[in-house]
């Protein structure tokens, strides 16, 4: 990778309240990390955007990781239309998305279970509960989440493991409801915006529930940037 630079391509935000830190960070560590000769990050909604960050590098060759959880429309489509040659001025190769990569059931049964540990909460005797976007258009989310879930099922350290979703059913309230026993909640939301930041400590402090841990945001966890380094080597 040393000729070649990395752009993280992230959906990013605009809303009022809301920043990019969190992918902006995670640039940061690899860069620092040397995983390659430039690292940049760029954003559908926010700035820079993909083709301004694209025009930036100075390396030949430029690699694209979406930090998307599934291969849904924003990187089967979206981003090939954003960072098509015509617009960039350059060519680049766009990798699969981060959510696909075999590590993240390990590093999401690894924090999960030291949350668990962390609040005196048995693993074996707990609901993990995996909450990401979903939508009612597209159904990559849905599938690349339960396909998530079953990875960390098969490890065999939660009682259950379930997918819960924003936009379509089922829905994270009505799980957490109806979960017997402990309950653990992992955001897969790569940044800090509206629904890493609020939509998910809002579910766990409607839930009205004492039992509940609270694993925290995907994209917030500092060993999120060993994945990223694995996904690219």
């Amino acid at each position: 990778m040393r000729d070649a630079g990395l752009l993280l391509a992230a959906h990013g935000e605009r809303a009022a309240g809301a920043d990019n830190r969190g992918v902006e960070s995670l640039a940061r560590a690899l860069r620092a990390r040397g995983v390659a000769a430039e690292v940049r990050c760029g954003f559908i909604k926010g700035t820079p955007t993909l083709a301004e960050a694209v025009r930036e590098f100075a390396a030949a060759r430029i690699l694209v990781l979406p930090l998307f959880l599934a291969d849904g429309y924003f990187s089967r489509v979206r981003l090939p239309q954003l960072l098509d040659p015509a617009e960039t001025g350059r060519s680049v190769e766009i990798l699969p998305p981060i959510g696909l990569h075999p590590a993240l059931a390990s590093l999401v049964a690894r924090k999960a279970d030291a949350a668990c540990a962390a609040a005196g909460t048995d693993p074996a005797r707990t609901t993990l509960v995996l909450v990401a976007h979903g939508s009612t258009r597209d159904d990559a989310s849905r599938r690349a989440t339960e396909a998530l879930a079953a990875r960390i099922a098969a490890q065999g350290r939660f009682a259950e493991v379930r997918s819960a979703f924003l936009e379509e059913p089922p829905d994270p309230a009505g799980l957490l409801a109806a979960a017997r026993g402990p309950v653990a909640v992992v955001g897969l939301f790569i940044g800090e915006g509206l629904h890493g930041r609020e939509d998910v400590g809002r579910l766990v402090a409607g839930a009205g529930r004492a039992d509940v841990v609270t694993v925290g945001n995907l994209g917030a966890w500092p060993d999120f940037v060993d994945a990223v380094a694995r996904a690219v080597a």
